[in-house]
């Protein structure tokens, strides 16, 4: 390679790198490539800006290109680039843990750190199924899900997720799972504006497993407040609050998946914050460091947490035999540091609350575009449901994921379900390019 060369301005290969959530072979035919972003725009390869419509992946919470993050992970490359937390520390995480600990709920305030949210989930798992053993349940192992749910990619969260291509070719996961039933009810609460009326009920059929498995059997249930991935699936009024004390009248964990909803997507701290509902682990990562380095936690209750601690504490006995190389790692800690900086200072927490009524506005002006057949919002979150294709599913989103970038426009489809959850710093002006970009993009991909 020549001096001074850049090689991110060079043509790559496509043949080495496997993609993620990828059809790779046909990626490979005609790419899209992104070489910049800045503020709410990402630049192509070609030169065209892209209006951010995704956060990236729900993670860009505070908009591209932070100086001030970019500032701290270099000052902290500078002084120290690594330091281990396995029987010694640095002060990074510490300082991390306790300035996450002033927006999470109270008593939610213990915080093992992680690299991503796949394996934030899985900690949580362990920690539950670990935390029945420290209290003297061993025989509490069983986790509960939710069909259509997803909780990151690793056997743990596969394993109590209910996406199916996600689980179908992996071979037998963990064991003593089962699932409860998803909330969406396209029949009684389409074109919902906000939480839906209807499904609250659904709540019960943990009262199924319970009679079926055991309650004495049961470590914990996880779901998401606000199932994201799936297509953007919202709780009923009333969901949450039943499955809160249905857990609670039968001694059962109850974990929040916050990955998505977390650090103000939906217009408050935490979903919890938003419905008023308290679990006693939340699952993070994404927007914790605003997207610029991996990093992930959880937060587990004070009781959680002090059930481990017990015993004689005069020897080096480590209490979890669990964690990772990079848990805590410094420039993730300096990166979520300045990142909570920028949400405190321009109020991002809470600006989704102030965005919600003219974004769910603009959404559901899209109603009446073809094949829609509901829109659905909360906070700064939106999707766009689409009539499959006869013999077709997928590909009528799909067609409009390609329209929108040609023209301008980043979205995120999963089946024929649109996504949307742009950066907190959006302006009205922009919400209002969004929709009329999509708008356009489904009319012209409307035809069958």
């Amino acid at each position: 390679m020549a001096a001074g060369t850049n090689p991110a301005n060079e043509s790559p290969s496509l043949d080495q790198f496997w993609m993620p959530f990828t059809a790779n072979r046909h990626f490979r035919k005609d790419p899209r490539m992104l070489v910049g972003a800045e503020g709410m725009y990402y630049t192509a390869d070609d030169g065209h800006t892209v209006l951010d419509g995704t956060a990236g992946l729900w993670c860009v919470n505070a908009g591209h290109g932070r100086r001030e993050i970019a500032d701290a992970v270099g000052e902290q490359l500078r002084t120290m680039d690594f330091g281990p937390t396995f029987q010694m520390g640095h002060p990074l995480p510490f300082r991390f843990a306790e300035r996450l600990s002033e927006y999470l709920p109270e008593g939610l305030d213990r915080v093992f750190f992680t690299n991503s949210g796949s394996e934030s989930v899985d900690t949580a798992l362990k920690i539950a199924r670990a935390y029945q053993h420290a209290r003297g349940e061993p025989g509490r192992w069983r986790l509960i899900g939710r069909e259509r749910a997803y909780h990151g990619v690793n056997f743990g969260g596969i394993s109590v997720g209910g996406i199916v291509n996600n689980r179908r070719r992996f071979g037998p996961l963990v064991g003593g799972v089962d699932h409860l039933p998803h909330t969406h009810d396209i029949e009684r609460n389409a074109f919902s504006v906000g939480l839906p009326e209807h499904g609250a009920e659904r709540a019960d059929e943990l009262e199924r497993l319970v009679a079926l498995h055991g309650a004495e059997t049961i470590a914990a249930v996880i779901v998401e407040p606000i199932a994201g991935s799936t297509g953007v699936l919202l709780p009923p009024k009333g969901y949450l609050e039943r499955l809160r004390a249905i857990c609670d009248k039968h001694d059962i964990l109850l974990i929040f998946d916050e990955v998505i909803t977390g650090f103000g997507r939906t217009g408050d701290n935490f979903a919890t914050d938003r419905f008023g509902v308290m679990p006693d682990m939340i699952t993070m990562a994404k927007g914790m460091t605003n997207g610029a380095i991996p990093m992930g936690g959880v937060a587990v209750s004070r009781e959680i947490h002090d059930a481990f601690m017990q015993g004689d504490a005069r020897g080096p006995g480590i209490e979890l035999f669990h964690g990772y190389t990079y848990s805590g790692h410094p420039t993730a800690c300096a990166a979520g540091l300045a990142a909570m900086d920028i949400f405190e200072r321009e109020g991002l927490f809470t600006r989704g609350r102030e965005l919600e009524d003219y974004w769910g506005q603009r959404a559901h002006e899209l109603a009446n575009a073809p094949n829609v057949i509901d829109v659905r919002n909360q906070g700064l979150i939106a999707a766009i449901e689409l009539a499959p294709r006869p013999g077709g599913p997928g590909e009528r989103a799909f067609e409009v994921f390609r329209h929108c970038f040609d023209q301008g426009l980043l979205i995120r489809v999963t089946a024929d379900i649109i996504a949307l959850s742009p950066p907190l710093i959006v302006s009205t002006e922009e919400i209002d390019r969004l929709f009329s970009i999509l708008g356009e993009a489904l009319h012209a991909c409307g035809e069958e």
